[in-house]
């Protein structure tokens, strides 16, 4: 068990820390040009010497003569049996798509490149370890083959193996193939690494080889200014490049966001900037109990058009979400249907996306916003909750021991303009396109990986190889993937513990019988420590996440994010609890 101490002020640790003298969490190296991009397992591939040719031309069917005999058919354009797999790849008819990348295979022509393809088949099902064995069995027939390599590096991404990915790709760049799948992996890494100019150039590169790859160009377009990306998109679905069948949900969450981008153009907004001469502040946090004696959470006070709410300050959620009855009351116009999806095991909630007029936290206040809403009457008992990667413009100082959050501006980087501040509250456009920088001052802060919103930190589990945690302070508790804790202790069914989220209550929850926990400079020894699947949230973030560190854990910290660079400082004096 955990030790423990009396409580002080409604508050109870529940563990005690070690702190690690010396202790590094790395994978495997990588070599980079600058030593200011190096991050934990994976950060910018080197620039590559080798430029890649450009991409052969589509062959397209020649255009009709305006005129012509009746009985003149229209030329017939052959698409060979790679093309077609593809095509049905492309279209979300996977079994269809499986079943013709399994006839190239028993041909005996071209089976490397039926593997690969079957690799991705295996992906775009969410069967990781079917993905592995075909993608390894494609290098294997022919180390050669660059797109084998492509698939193997898009595999060992999804498994969280970013280094090992990194390599993949890099090599078959550097062995001179254009591989626009390569430059599209590298733009994922960089992305991930907060290297963000660096990811603009390596989607630029992989869209102009490739235009017509469906995820290049939604990567790419994503990078575009609004009026040119709502275009992009506006084209895009007309052209029915993405049917419902290729991946309904996103379908669907591709027509509302070209709905809010409607909204926001036809408002010709600069969404949610700074209104006040005000560029930093501080706030107090508000203690969120379960019941007199029991802390679950900690939350601030935000004001939308005016009325005062208290949201749940959640490190591991993107955006702000409110409930209907808040945002009913502070008046937000809805926008546009849109679902919220959390821990759970009953799906995606119904809720929308609104817009309000302002928004003020402590001393700062933004207009022209939009927020998620809720379509049940309360989150988890709350007004809502807010990410802080809404705070993404300024460094965030989430005080627990002290009580407190504070914005403040980032350190300045020479190498660029500042970007202006503002309330990133829905995802939009980037204003400076900018890689890692690590401030003199932020010598000590431990580089961690971004997926959207999510804080990726690699932790240890009992002495083991390091694998991506979560950083989340909105979860109650720590807790571990089964496949994971299994590899390093005794993992049983646990019937008396329960687990809710937003997305309604877990099924299958598990206990571990001992849990060494590392993470940064810290250990904590467990005992009972949950463990229950987290694939939906790995696949929400397209890589595995192997475990979270929740509140009970964190509560003890003074933690602050640097989003911009992709950095997170963690600190703890055990005499500062008053």
């Amino acid at each position: 068990m955990t030790s423990t101490r009396p409580v002080q002020n409604g508050r109870q640790p529940l563990f005690s820390f070690v702190v690690v003298a010396v202790f590094c969490v790395a994978l495997a190296p990588v070599a980079r040009p600058q030593a200011n991009s190096t991050a934990p397992a994976a950060g910018t591939p080197p620039n590559s010497s080798t430029t890649a040719e450009s991409a052969p031309a589509i062959p397209r069917a020649p255009s009709a003569p305006s005129s012509a005999p009746a009985a003149v058919s229209a030329p017939h354009v052959s698409v060979s049996p790679l093309g077609g797999a593809l095509d049905l790849l492309r279209k979300g008819r996977l079994t269809e798509a499986a079943d013709a990348y399994s006839k190239i295979i028993a041909s005996g022509t071209d089976v490397a490149a039926g593997y690969a393809g079957l690799a991705r088949v295996n992906l775009k099902e969410k069967n990781v370890s079917g993905a592995y064995t075909a993608a390894a069995k494609a290098v294997d027939l022919d180390p050669k083959f660059s797109d084998g390599h492509v698939a193997l590096g898009e595999v060992y991404f999804r498994q969280g193996n970013l280094a090992d990915a990194e390599k993949e790709w890099i090599s078959v760049v550097n062995s001179g193939h254009a591989t626009a799948r390569a430059y599209y992996g590298l733009y994922l890494i960089s992305h991930a690494t907060s290297n963000f100019k660096s990811a603009k150039a390596r989607i630029d590169r992989a869209h102009q080889l490739n235009p017509d790859d469906p995820d290049i160009w939604r990567a790419w377009a994503f990078t575009l200014g609004r009026e040119q990306r709502l275009k992009e998109l506006r084209d895009f679905m007309a052209a029915q490049r993405i049917g419902p069948d290729a991946d309904a949900d996103r379908h669907e969450g591709m027509s509302h966001y070209i709905t809010m981008l409607e909204d926001e153009s036809k408002r010709s907004l600069h969404t949610c900037t700074l209104a006040t001469k005000a560029d930093s502040t501080e706030t107090n946090l508000a203690q969120l109990m379960n019941d007199p004696e029991r802390l679950r959470a900690y939350g601030i006070e935000v004001k939308l058009n005016g009325q005062s709410s208290h949201l749940m300050i959640d490190t591991g959620a993107g955006g702000i979400v409110v409930d209907r009855r808040v945002a009913e009351k502070a008046g937000v116009t809805r926008i546009v249907d849109a679902k919220t999806s959390g821990i759970g095991d009953k799906g995606d909630v119904a809720g929308y996306v609104g817009y309000v007029k302002s928004i003020q936290v402590g001393g700062l206040e933004f207009h022209d916003c939009y927020i998620d809403v809720y379509g049940k009457r309360s989150v988890q008992g709350d007004d809502g909750l807010i990410g802080t990667d809404v705070f993404s413009s300024f460094l965030v100082d989430v005080d627990f021991p002290n009580g407190k959050l504070r914005l403040s501006q980032l350190p300045a980087d020479p190498t660029v303009a500042d970007a202006p501040l503002a309330l990133q509250s829905q995802r939009s456009e980037t204003a400076v396109w900018h890689d890692r920088y690590i401030a003199p001052e932020m010598k000590s802060y431990n580089p961690i990986f971004r997926f959207g919103h999510m804080l990726l930190i690699p932790t240890s589990l009992n002495e083991s190889p390091t694998k991506l945690f979560l950083i989340d302070t909105g979860a109650w508790d720590s807790t571990v993937a089964p496949a994971f804790a299994r590899e390093t202790s005794k993992v049983r069914r646990e019937e008396d513990a329960h687990v809710t989220g937003l997305s309604g209550e877990v099924k299958n929850v598990f206990t571990v019988d001992r849990a060494n926990i590392r993470f940064a400079h810290f250990v904590q020894d467990r005992e009972d420590l949950i463990a229950f699947d987290l694939t939906p949230i790995s696949n929400s973030a397209g890589t595995e996440i192997s475990g979270i560190l929740g509140f009970r854990l964190l509560w003890q910290l003074d933690i602050k994010i640097d989003y911009r660079d992709g950095l997170v400082d963690f600190s703890y004096d055990a005499n500062r609890f008053h």
